[in-house]
């Protein structure tokens, strides 16, 4: 199938009941046409601060078609440039590194600053002649990606019409000021022994799809939903770029008797609650009283996602190594549950290989929030089509 005529089928269907068509999930074509257009047009995530831990951190990512790095320079500040020598064209980094003073071009060796500027050119006025009169070193700084760290996720925007980051995470943030109250993200800390990845052998749509609903729980997740469960569920969708479940009853029971500090707006009453949005298009989040998570979903072809898990806690003290064994103990939780959906997206993928499927129908109580993407994402296909 065309990707002209898939795009123009997900317009077509855009006031439908339906879901998305098999295509836009197993189409070779139209992931590739998808990564550079719609995943491009938006903010989405590509690592995490964590990534590049000091000043002289770099880490290559290779996303969206492109490929990427992300350096800490020698304040702090992260940047995230195309991964391009302005010379020739190679790649400037085939491997991270964790205490670069300058970004060196293997090939003929140009080196530029951690901020991006050129700094040396060697030759370039001939044999151990490293100036030259008629080039300016001034012009030809590394593209730099504009970018923003949102609870250590760096996004970035590699289309100038995005919306402002601002607008994109602002009505996430308002939807969790009841829970996390003012300190917001400001009072979390990423966990250095609280990371994790998978590869799965799907499209990275059926992730977000099953993230958005609790319907499976009962059967895909049982151990979960014996302290999570379906009944205590409700779903949300109150913005455009984001929608989620939620429940009022969340209360696992830890082995390791150490407690984790709870954000300290959170009451007795609000800690049984935890939600559970998908930040389109990329990122599920999980905000719970004393920890959250973020997992990445990297499109690495139109049949495979890497998942990346990073968890975070609450307050500098939390990130001790007196609760190195609470930190774990969660960690292994969620792993758990992650794997435990591997089977249903994987079987799904497969499933979009039958010709028959249309896109099947949503439950009319336990799905609207997986609607609620697919019809985030065939605005954004239609809008990209005018």
């Amino acid at each position: 199938m065309s990707v002209k005529k898939l795009t123009k089928d997900i317009a077509n269907s855009a006031s439908g009941t339906s879901g998305l068509p098999n295509g836009v999930y197993i189409d070779k074509d139209y992931f590739s046409w998808e990564s550079k257009n719609l995943l491009a047009s938006n903010w989405f995530g590509i690592g995490f601060g964590i990534d590049v831990p000091q000043s002289g951190s770099i880490k290559k990512v290779d996303v969206l078609g492109t490929s990427l790095i992300m350096v800490r320079g020698e304040n702090e500040t992260i940047r995230v440039f195309y991964n391009v020598c302005r010379h020739r064209g190679r790649q400037l980094v085939d491997r991270e590194c964790d205490q670069a003073k300058l970004i060196r071009c293997p090939y003929h060796a140009w080196t530029y600053r951690l901020d991006g500027s050129l700094n040396g050119t060697p030759h370039i006025g001939g044999a151990g002649i490293h100036k030259a009169d008629d080039f300016d070193p001034t012009q030809y700084k590394l593209f730099e990606v504009p970018c923003k760290i949102w609870m250590d996720i760096v996004f970035v925007n590699l289309n100038a019409n995005a919306e402002s980051f601002d607008s994109f995470i602002d009505p996430l943030e308002a939807r969790l000021l009841p829970l996390w109250g003012e300190s917001g993200p400001n009072q979390y800390r990423p966990a250095a022994d609280g990371l994790m990845s998978m590869e799965v052998k799907s499209n990275w749509k059926l992730a977000v799809e099953n993230y958005l609903e609790a319907y499976h729980l009962p059967i895909i997740h049982p151990g979960l939903n014996s302290y999570s469960p379906l009944s205590k569920h409700y779903l949300f969708h109150d913005a455009e770029n984001f929608a989620g479940q939620g429940v009022t009853s969340y209360n696992p029971q830890y082995n390791n008797d150490i407690v984790l500090t709870s954000a300290s707006s959170w009451s007795q009453q609000v800690k049984l609650t935890a939600e559970y949005p998908a930040i389109y298009p990329n990122i599920l989040f999980g905000i719970q009283h004393d920890h959250a998570f973020t997992m990445l979903l990297l499109p690495v072809a139109e049949n495979r996602t890497l998942e990346r898990v990073q968890l975070q806690f609450v307050g500098d003290a939390s990130t001790d190594n007196a609760l190195a064994g609470t930190r774990k103990e969660i960690l292994e939780a969620w792993r758990s549950v992650f794997q435990e959906d591997v089977g249903a997206v994987e079987g799904m993928q497969a499933g979009r290989h039958c010709d028959v499927f249309d896109g099947g129908v949503f439950t009319p109580t336990l799905e609207h929030a997986t609607k609620h993407f697919h019809r985030w994402y065939e605005r954004k296909v239609t809008a990209m089509l005018n």
